[in-house]
């Protein structure tokens, strides 16, 4: 009931994945999904007050909502590999449909009165929004995150490695891009982690996004460092007016003409916004909003500067927009704090709607003159999803950076990163059991998870200190995150034969990824350039680009590159042949 005492949190709650907030088209009605109790609310926002509760199966995770001309709702379950459709105004579940294993995002085609989405493992589903089978479903590439609708064409975004992919009315890719890169002057950044996309009345689109360094990164190590324009630790180096730090935010345009009309530069970054996890827009009073989840705020933005639409103030879109000497201004924007750790975002008008975890509850804020005319709060039932392990994880008071800025979801960023004079260094997951695999870090210089506590969190983000009790709640949580839901392999006659391949001491992968983790935790020089930690294999298929320094961009790439792992040293492959090496891939994929 509303305004019961919460109790505690049934099992630890999941990685904050953000956008599980729409409105509808009217602005009279909410629809919150709630990843961490497996509930959808449905809230009156002119009455104020909470209308329905729909529970879902335990472990479903509820993610993106979308609203479609009929005025019913559609969830993506982002664990229970559906798609459920909601009465809002009856407050009742009225469909539940199979789509795929990882449902990530979904967008409704008015056009084709359907569904489409978009989903981890490269699907992407077309549903038919009053109800059926799929009338179509394609295979594209691994990590697909967000779908907008413009015409006939699909734009699909990727998660990880910001690339947006152009799909025509045959389901063919026809175009792709990847989001514009940052440059700072002394520093440069490519595009990571598109947490959000969407498509805004203008029909331009909008992917709020991180950005990862390229330039060196010092680690302290007592050796001299080698570069003239390091970065010390995670969150030093120049340009502190835009908040500083390795990963830096920003939000880029696409515009509506061309299949792609993606900028060459990136738009002035966004100063101090960590997990970026959403985004909304409010043609009515020509207002953006950003949700940062590790801030516990919601930035709001004049439009036009972080688009191309020249609104009522502001002038031209900011999309490229330059401060000194070419380098990109930065945007602070108008911060409303939030209680209650906020992980979405809508507008009703001009009332900012934003979503909070925990307490689970709505905020609704009247934006006028001051930008902040007050918060109403409207409480949603269920229990606690308090965590300490989850709040460590997404939290830093000391910096500009978190875990989960280079972890998001509990995985990894594909990014590899240059650290001085370490070397180059690919981000890994932290999901799927990796607690047993210490030693920890390619160069497995971690004994324990204390240890990085002390000399990453601490060290390298300038996090603050932790004892042994909080290390072990934080070692809980990573422990319970499961591992990403994988896809069913498309030719099981080649998976077949390719774990025969796996398990064939002639082949000796098994020899090293052995065991639950598939790693015997050990290190070794497997024809890199120096000795380095068996990583586990689980999902290894979702983690692209592989190996300590990302050389290999897929798969197939390890076993033919002689550099990236392809000799003697990496198993032995090199007598199989190209059918072979496709039917090892394809059993890999599966685990």
């Amino acid at each position: 009931m509303p305004g019961a005492p919460p109790g505690p949190a049934a099992s630890p709650p999941p990685a904050i994945s953000g956008g599980t907030l729409a409105v509808s088209g009217d602005g009279l009605t909410a629809v919150a999904a709630d990843p961490d109790r497996d509930r959808v609310w449905i809230v009156d926002l002119k009455e104020r007050k909470l209308r329905a509760e729909i529970a879902l199966s335990k472990g479903d995770e509820p993610g993106r909502v979308v609203e479609d001309a009929a005025g019913r709702f559609h969830v993506a379950l982002r664990r229970g590999g559906a798609v459920v459709t909601i009465d809002a105004a009856g407050g009742a579940l009225v469909d539940r449909r199979a789509a795929c294993p990882a449902p990530r995002g979904i967008a409704y085609d008015a056009g084709l009165d359907a569904l489409h989405v978009a989903c981890l493992g490269g699907e992407l589903v077309t549903l038919p929004a009053g109800g059926g089978a799929a009338t179509r479903r394609l295979q594209l590439q691994r990590d697909l995150r967000d779908v907008v609708v413009r015409g006939e064409r699909l734009l699909v975004s990727t998660f990880r490695s910001a690339e947006l992919l152009s799909v025509n009315a045959e389901g063919a890719i026809d175009d792709r891009a990847q989001l514009p890169g940052l440059d700072m002057g002394d520093q440069q950044f490519k595009p990571s982690v598109a947490w959000r996309m969407i498509r805004i009345p203008t029909s331009e689109v909008l992917v709020v996004h991180q950005h990862a360094m390229l330039s060196p990164v010092v680690i302290e190590t007592g050796e001299e460092p080698t570069t003239n324009e390091p970065v010390d630790g995670y969150n030093g180096g120049g340009n502190g007016d835009c908040g500083g730090g390795v990963v830096r935010t920003a939000v880029a345009t696409i515009g509506t003409s061309g299949v792609l009309d993606v900028p060459e530069r990136a738009a002035a970054p966004l100063v101090n916004v960590p997990l970026p996890v959403d985004i909304a827009v409010s043609t009515q009073i020509w207002m953006g909003a950003v949700v940062s989840a590790a801030k516990d705020e919601v930035i709001l933005v004049p439009l036009a500067d972080i688009s191309r639409i020249e609104g009522t103030s502001g002038g031209a879109g900011g999309s490229g927009a330059e401060g000194v000497d070419g380098v990109p201004r930065c945007s602070n924007g108008h911060r409303l704090p939030v209680h209650g750790e906020p992980t979405a975002v809508a507008f009703a008008g001009s009332t900012l709607v934003v979503q909070s975890r925990e307490p689970a509850r709505l905020h609704l804020i009247e934006l006028g003159g001051d930008l902040d005319d007050g918060d109403t709060r409207i409480d949603l039932p269920g229990k606690s999803a308090t965590s300490t392990g989850h709040t460590m994880f997404h939290k830093n008071t000391n910096g500009p950076m978190v875990c989960a800025s280079c972890h998001p979801e509990g995985g990894d960023d594909g990014h590899t990163w240059n650290f001085d004079p370490i070397g180059p260094r690919r981000t890994q997951v932290v999901s799927g059991g990796i607690l047993k695999t210490a030693p920890f870090h390619w160069d497995g210089d971690m004994a324990d998870l204390t240890e990085i506590m002390t000399e990453v969190f601490e060290g390298r983000m300038g996090g603050p200190h932790f004892g042994s009790d909080r290390v072990a709640e934080f070692a809980t949580w990573i422990d319970n995150l499961p591992a990403p839901p994988a896809s069913p392999a498309p030719d099981a006659g080649a998976v077949a034969r390719g774990e025969a391949l796996f398990h064939d001491k002639t082949v000796d992968c098994a020899r090293c990824h052995a065991g639950a983790q598939l790693t015997t935790n050990a290190s070794f020089n497997v024809g890199t350039g120096n000795v380095f930690q068996v990583p586990s294999l689980v999902r290894i298929g979702a983690r692209a680009p592989y190996m300590h320094d990302g050389c290999a961009a897929t798969l197939k790439d390890r076993f033919v590159d002689t550099y990236c792992g392809g000799d003697e040293l990496h198993g032995k492959t090199r007598h199989l042949s190209d059918a072979q090496i496709d039917d090892l891939v394809a059993y890999l994929e599966t685990l």
